[in-house]
């Protein structure tokens, strides 16, 4: 399959390591521009997308903040006209049981992981539609399709994505922009190294061994799934061959939602 992005602008919320700048890589392989947005290493990561040929910038908008996602799309529409294709993968994670969830941060994740990407899609869709193209995908999680324990926060956030992409890919059923959702597994982000760490810490074993019983625990391949991987299937649904995919939940999870 060959086609190009070519005069296109994707922007990809936390990107700056991880899924996200997997996803944006990639993106920037087919042509198209990128805005990048995180607090990691902005500078090494748009140097790994500007040797690809792509023209790119950073904004460092708190994905918590309404103010700061519309000062950051109106600095992508300054900078390159407007979001062509919008990858919404700002999350963040805390575990504990229900009675022990501390509210703030059931507050924090349902910003960053939910109410951050109703804000990009809500800001985007006026371009999108004006040129009658766009691809908005969200990156949930199997913890979208299936719940784990001591989660509460990420899974219902993840869950309540994949109903907005449902309830998106509606709305725009008859134009021709998109929407989708990807949901992987296990991906050895920094996110899921440090839930890892923590494994090992409190259970007195190698990281090694917290690792291997992770993956046991929940995905039947006992592989993690790859930032370039997700990164394919983002381009994948930006093609042609995915003009008429509408809210679907792709996983990409090893088997774990399969069982």
């Amino acid at each position: 399959m060959t086609f190009s992005l070519q005069g296109k602008t994707a922007l990809v919320t936390g990107s700056t390591s991880g899924i996200g700048l997997g996803i944006a890589i990639e993106l920037a392989r087919q042509g198209a521009s990128l805005v990048l947005n995180g607090f990691g290493d902005a500078e090494a990561a748009k140097a790994q997308i500007a040797a690809l040929g792509a023209r790119v910038e950073h904004h460092p908008a708190d994905m918590s903040r309404p103010a700061d996602i519309a000062a950051m799309m109106e600095f992508a529409a300054s900078r390159f006209g407007g979001v062509d294709v919008l990858v919404n993968n700002a999350g963040i994670q805390h575990v504990a049981s229900v009675q022990d969830f501390p509210p703030e941060k059931w507050d924090a994740i349902l910003a960053i992981n939910l109410s951050s990407a109703f804000h990009t899609t809500r800001l985007a869709l006026p371009h999108m539609l004006r040129r009658n193209w766009g691809r908005i995908i969200n990156v949930a999680s199997a913890h979208g399709l299936a719940a784990s324990a001591g989660k509460s926060a990420y899974v219902a956030a993840k869950h309540g994505l994949i109903g907005l992409t449902k309830a998106v890919a509606l709305e725009n059923a008859t134009t021709g922009v998109t929407c989708n959702a990807i949901c992987p597994g296990w991906v050895l982000t920094p996110l899921v190294q440090k839930q890892i760490d923590d494994r090992a810490s409190q259970q007195g074993i190698s990281v090694q061994q917290a690792q291997e019983n992770l993956l046991r625990e929940k995905e039947p391949s006992l592989q993690f799934t790859t930032p370039q991987q997700l990164g394919q299937m983002a381009v994948f649904l930006c093609s042609p061959a995915a003009d008429n995919m509408r809210g679907i939940a792709w996983s990409n999870d090893g088997g774990w939602t399969a069982q």
